[in-house]
């Protein structure tokens, strides 16, 4: 009976071993995987806080709306190079089509491009695509400028002694006679 005992005991040594060898090792090969989720996500988590800085990133050309309003159909090369710029984007098998791409991504907020891409004929601007177009000024929202006058009298200074400038600038009060 002991001989048995010490088979059985022997066995079951064994099959502990082997399945403390088999849970180490799935632990240990999930476990990798487990934690560079959770250094994703704590990084991820980070960013969004209000506490770390995270600089304002601006790429490409800067355009405007009224820089768009100042293109006109047969404007020159050298004139939308003044209004816009030198393009971000000339494509050497297609001289006659300029491409201007603008990219931000502001702290937390979600990348930002817009495009603005323009053909030419005979050096002559004459179409524009993209997410820019140039609005009339009906259609422009015109904001009331009303001019407010402020009637300013005269600086008139009082004449006073060195002496008496002194004395009030000390805190000391003269009495005027």
């Amino acid at each position: 009976m002991s001989a048995l005992y010490k088979l059985l005991n022997d066995n079951l040594y064994q099959m502990h071993k082997r399945l403390i060898t088999i849970l180490v090792t799935v632990t240990l090969l999930t476990g990798c995987s487990v934690a560079r989720n959770i250094s994703e996500s704590t990084v991820e988590s980070a960013a969004k806080l209000s506490l770390m800085y995270r600089p304002t990133i601006q790429q490409g050309n800067v355009i405007d709306q009224d820089m768009v309003n100042k293109l006109k159909p047969g404007m020159s090369k050298r004139q939308v190079t003044y209004t816009l710029g030198t393009p971000g984007l000339v494509d050497s098998f297609h001289q006659n089509r300029w491409d201007y791409v603008y990219s931000i991504k502001e702290n937390t907020e979600d990348l930002v491009i817009k495009d603005l891409t323009l053909f030419f004929e005979n050096d002559r601007l004459v179409a524009i695509e993209g997410d820019w177009r140039p609005m009339p000024v009906d259609e422009m929202a015109v904001v009331d400028k009303k001019e407010t006058i402020v009637d300013v009298p005269d600086y008139e200074p009082e004449k006073k002694g060195i002496i008496t400038r002194t004395l009030e600038a000390v805190g000391v009060e003269v009495q005027e006679e």
